[in-house]
């Protein structure tokens, strides 16, 4: 598996990153020579309910934005517990829906809902980074698609699998891998905080948590494996927990102002360096430009800040084609002469024209129906 860091300019985030990638090279070194990997925590994936648990995120807003029309082909990155797949099919007659997921559970999801309505639906398993080539192998072409909508992050099914690991709340095995087994040499989150040691933890936690007190947290994982191996969701959050003061356990809000995890960051962090979820972001935007007709419509659901940077400047018609030397952190507000020189910079204006100035947040009955919503950004954009 091909694993490209991205290391900011910002020299102290800069070598943050560096770490991160040499984390990650001797991570897949280590079980590589121990013949471990992903069996230190298994999960099963066979287990598919009769009726997808997921609540679809800003389905209004979507349905919306994206103005499908009857027998137009719409390209779902994230299929995911098919809410959205759902009310696409349900809302506009004659649309076609191209259901992408990597994970095999979604999938199977994905070729039940094709049973239901013959035709309508294509299940296609595999991660963004693959979606040219699965495209291809349906007979789409680029530049053939009216509508892409990518929902990124995990599901709410996989969150509620406790077998998945994603959740720090129900124990299960230490897994978070979206792809489930179908990469049987793929490190799960144990192999991580198993195998790494402080420093390279430290970074993780950095620079895809933004975790203040990485250091804090990646001391004591590293005590804490040396009396009994981290395999467990609810052994990792205990750990994390114990780093800090009883009276600061809660101390942080969520949007709600609910109490948050100490945890909440770290396991973040980890899943999207088990699954590389920056750089698969990256390559799914890059996809959808291409499967796009001219005037096709695209919508980009984000949870956290790292994502949305990267579909804004994405949007934006950033040159993102290097990561590795790309600068995420929030940057100040350019002015127009300086935003004309970027353009000129990068060879010319976006491809991509915002259906909205500003992004688009959840209402707050949206919250209170489906709370796990509550960080969601919506970008809608045409594309030119």
């Amino acid at each position: 598996m091909l694993f490209h860091m991205p290391v900011h300019s910002n020299p102290v985030m800069w070598r943050t990153s560096v770490a991160v990638w040499r984390a990650w090279r001797t991570l897949k070194l280590s079980l590589h020579s121990s013949g471990a990997g992903a069996s230190s925590a298994p999960g099963s994936l066979d287990t598919c309910e009769e009726k997808p648990p997921h609540t679809p995120v800003m389905l209004k807003e979507v349905l919306h934005y994206l103005d499908i029309q009857p027998a137009q082909v719409v390209l779902d990155m994230t299929f995911g517990g098919g809410g959205h797949t759902r009310a696409i099919l349900n809302a506009v007659p004659e649309a076609t829906v191209l259901a992408l997921d990597r994970d095999p559970t979604a999938v199977s999801l994905a070729r039940q809902l094709a049973q239901e309505h013959p035709g309508r639906v294509k299940p296609l398993l595999g991660r963004f980074s693959e979606l040219q080539t699965l495209l291809s192998g349906v007979d789409v072409k680029p530049g053939s698609v009216d509508a892409v909508l990518l929902d990124a992050g995990c599901s709410s099914m996989q969150m509620d699998q406790a077998e998945r690991g994603f959740a720090l709340s129900k124990d299960g095995p230490l897994d978070m891998r979206m792809d489930g087994e179908r990469y049987p040499d793929m490190p799960c989150a144990a192999d991580v905080v198993s195998t790494l040691d402080q420093q390279a933890l430290a970074s993780i936690l950095t620079a895809y948590g933004e975790e203040r007190h990485a250091r804090k947290i990646a001391s004591a994982i590293v005590e804490a494996r040396r009396v009994s191996p981290i395999t467990r969701t609810q052994q990792l959050a205990s750990v994390v927990a114990g780093s800090f003061p009883p009276a600061v356990l809660y101390a942080r809000k969520d949007r709600l102002h609910r109490p948050a995890h100490v945890a909440t960051k770290t396991f973040q962090a980890l899943r999207i360096f088990v699954n590389d979820e920056l750089n698969e972001l990256h390559a799914g935007l890059c996809a959808a430009r291409t499967a796009l007709k001219p005037g096709g419509r695209l919508c980009i659901i984000t949870f956290h800040s790292l994502e949305d940077r990267l579909v804004k400047r994405f949007l934006q018609g950033d040159d993102l084609s290097n990561l590795d030397q790309y600068h995420f952190s929030p940057r100040k507000q350019s002015t127009r002469k300086e935003k004309l020189a970027d353009e000129k910079k990068h060879g010319g204006t976006s491809c991509w024209l915002p259906l909205r100035r500003k992004v688009i947040t959840p209402e707050r009955d949206d919250v209170q129906d489906n709370p796990r919503g509550r960080s969601a950004k919506l970008r809608a954009a045409l594309r030119r």
